[in-house]
């Protein structure tokens, strides 16, 4: 059974003061001591579920990882995930844990013992100590990036999101990934972040990147991006936030593009489009995101373009739910009932939304405008 030891530090990050600890973990896997960073969003709540992201060569690519996640999840890009940071730069660690046999291509004997730590010890200690949600990350480089791909050898792959930055391929591996990733019947995301710098990987991450992209898999979503300006060691910091933004892109609000190819093309509901939307989430991450207006306001934008006024009912409940002390719900279910000819209900439900809190662009002008004209119309 494992144990952490010893508590280092604790430090304040930038720019948000989010939390970061850092811990000696006695693991018994691999009967070793090793050096653990954690990252906690800096409002971290026991009643909210977080995606996790394992980052390996910790030194490299922890503060990275950290810096994106906070700059994603403040501008609503991403939702907000506890991050783990496995340092492996003392005494060329890294070449130790993820050391692979030259003959098959499989983990050696530490790099066995490190995919036990990983997967039996870190990640479950999390899960145990942490509200951590279903959804989990991989993030590696290099040698640690060839790494991470082990874990799909599994019957079922521990993580649902991959990014390898620049991987050193063990050997077969370049027609392995390819041959794994269409047998999972599970949604993945695997990002392939590659340096323009031609060096002796290149050729064969181009094939396996070919093998690939010929995979035709609704519950696969594979990204290629090759960054030209990068050498080996330079692309390291590039395409984390682009991952990011693969990854976690139906996490966004709702954006003017997806409004107008999406919503307005439709055939469907407007408000079903959002049920849907965050159903998805849910499914995927594996938790509720809690309702953006934003996106409220793009589907309210959408009902009134295309007149699909039966939206606005189950709008207004949502609303009712969502932003329970504003205007928002009572004034949308007023305009329902003034569209379908019921003006005394519409009356009363303005005048309730008169008595709540202003929103967005809603204001009680407006509430009372709407409250005059129909007074006026009907001799109320």
């Amino acid at each position: 059974m494992h144990r952490i030891v010893t508590i280092l530090a604790f430090f304040l990050c930038l720019t948000i003061n989010a939390q970061v600890t850092q811990e000696i973990f006695e693991s018994f896997k691999l009967q070793e001591r090793r050096d653990v960073r954690y990252y906690f969003p800096e409002d971290y709540d026991k009643e909210k579920k977080y995606p996790l992201t394992v980052v390996l060569d910790a030194e490299f690519l922890f503060d990275q990882v950290v810096a994106n996640a906070k700059f994603y999840s403040k501008f609503h890009g991403m939702p907000e995930m506890i991050i783990v940071g496995i340092e492996q730069g003392k005494n060329d660690l890294r070449f130790e844990d993820c050391a692979f046999e030259e003959g098959n291509g499989l983990p050696s004997e530490k790099g066995q013992k490190f995919f036990e730590f990983l997967g039996m010890e870190i990640i479950p200690y999390l899960d145990l100590n942490y509200n951590t949600a279903p959804f989990k990350m991989v993030v590696g480089y290099d040698i640690t990036a060839n790494f991470e791909n082990y874990w799909l050898f599994k019957e079922t792959p521990l993580f649902n999101a991959y990014v390898n930055i620049s991987p050193v391929l063990a050997p077969e591996m370049e027609t392995r990934v390819p041959e794994r990733l269409a047998a999972i019947d599970k949604k993945l995301f695997y990002q392939l972040i590659v340096e323009g710098e031609i060096n002796k990987n290149t050729s064969r991450i181009l094939e396996m990147d070919k093998a690939i992209k010929t995979l035709d898999k609704e519950s696969l979503h594979y990204y290629f991006d090759n960054y030209n300006g990068a050498d080996h060691i330079s692309i390291a910091t590039y395409g984390i936030g682009r991952a990011f933004d693969n990854i976690f892109g139906m996490f966004k609000p709702i954006s003017q593009k997806e409004y107008k190819e999406q919503i307005l093309t439709s055939d469907g509901p407007v408000f079903k489009y959002l049920e849907d939307k965050y159903q998805y989430i849910e499914d995927l991450f594996g938790f509720q995101k809690a309702m953006d207006l934003n996106d409220v306001m793009a589907i309210y934008a959408g009902i009134r373009k295309k007149e699909d006024f039966e939206s606005l009912k189950p709008l207004s409940d949502l609303c009712k739910r969502s932003f329970p002390n504003t205007m928002l719900g009572f004034y949308f279910e007023g305009e329902y009932y003034e569209q379908i000819g019921e003006p005394k209900k519409a009356l009363k439900t303005f005048e309730k939304s008169f008595g709540m809190e202003e929103i967005d662009f809603l204001t009680k002008d407006m509430a009372l405008e709407k409250i005059d004209a129909l007074k006026a119309d009907f001799g109320f």
